[in-house]
């Protein structure tokens, strides 16, 4: 029987014209006869019982599939899109008619780009030809930067398979063309900036504008695929220039230290100066109070006392002057009174005697 894809002639892929090898005549009459031998009796119908019993066998074993929990099966019936099956166990007309092609919809696939993980399993993960791979991950990394500068660029694209008839069929090879897309984008937008913004403080930039214009091809070209991210790794200049790059890195570091250090310092002494303000404008402004307060007393008992000096000068007088006694005398430590009436000869007082001795 001439296989399906017509292998057995390239030129007639139906295979009635080309005559067999007579090598592969014998064998097959071989096979014929210990055939014969192992059937009863030997007879051409036993031959026709077996292949039938082999048919049917192998039709049931085609008939069914699993689908993993991750994926869903797209089936086709002489190659024709027929349906979507979800996961489970599911049978299919056998002996080719149907074929079920599984494509895992709810996993998150991803490609790397100028590196490649250990033991990974997806042809299109990493660069491609294996033979070729690190001057083809050399050439995926090299990039020039909208400054004409060059640096190398390792990132990893992550992303989901959304519409699993379009990846089956709108585009071919999708995943191997998702890797030309994404290389072209990263080459566009990291030509739009400067090789400082690409390795020190662009990157979260690149990875949005990458992801969202690799998204936007993906759309376009309908490939049937979402992109969930897209993230850098390494960036580092040229290794004849890395050195340079670094001492400037360095500086650039140091600087920064610098800049941090006199922040902290003047956000330790500004404050600490401003409170000081502060608290000596309160003070300030309480002893004003205090002084207007005290002033405007005085002035209200003056005028207190004034309207009553008025009303009787004499007695308002003797009383100033008894109250000015009253706060003059507890503060003297020897005190003589003298009789005004007394006509005598003035006493001699012991004036050094300390005060509370008798003289």
């Amino acid at each position: 029987m001439p296989s399906q894809d017509g292998r057995d002639n390239p030129g007639n892929p139906w295979g009635n014209s080309a005559k067999p090898n007579p090598d592969i005549e014998d064998l097959i009459r071989q096979g014929q006869d210990r055939v014969r031998q192992m059937l009863p009796g030997g007879s051409p119908r036993g031959v026709i019982i077996l292949a039938v019993v082999g048919l049917v066998g192998l039709g049931a074993w085609t008939s069914y599939y699993t689908v993993p929990s991750d994926s869903v099966a797209v089936v086709q019936r002489f190659g024709k899109y027929l349906k979507e099956v979800p996961p489970g166990l599911h049978f299919k007309l056998p002996l080719g008619i149907d074929e079920a092609a599984i494509v895992p919809v709810k996993r998150q696939l991803k490609q790397e780009f100028g590196f490649i993980t250990p033991g990974a399993t997806d042809p299109y993960q990493s660069s491609r030809p294996r033979n070729e791979l690190r001057e083809t991950q050399q050439r995926e990394t090299q990039m020039v930067t909208g400054d004409l500068n060059a640096a190398l660029v390792e990132w990893v694209v992550q992303y989901r398979i959304s519409d699993p008839v379009k990846f089956l069929f709108e585009v071919r090879e999708p995943s191997e063309t998702l890797r030309y897309v994404s290389e072209s984008v990263m080459r566009e937008v990291v030509g739009d900036r400067t090789v400082d913004e690409v390795i020190t403080i662009g990157r979260q930039e690149i990875e949005s504008e990458a992801l969202t214009k690799m998204q936007a091809l993906s759309t376009k070209y309908e490939m049937g695929l979402s992109i969930d991210q897209v993230q850098l790794k390494n960036i580092n200049p040229p290794e004849p220039v890395q050195e340079s790059f670094n001492e400037v890195n360095q500086a650039q570091q140091e600087k920064e230290k610098l800049i941090n250090e006199a922040r902290r310092d003047y956000n330790k002494v500004i404050p600490l100066a401003e409170g000081e303000k502060d608290q000596r404008i309160r003070e300030a402004d309480g002893y004003r109070l205090k002084r207007v307060n005290e002033a405007e007393g005085d002035v209200a008992r003056f005028s207190a006392l004034l309207a009553e000096y008025q009303k009787a000068p004499e007695v308002t007088r003797r009383r100033i002057y008894i109250e000015t006694l009253e706060g003059v005398l507890p503060g003297i430590r020897s005190k003589v009174i003298v009789d005004e009436q007394s006509r005598s000869i003035l006493p001699l007082l012991n004036l050094d005697t300390p005060k509370g001795d008798k003289p």
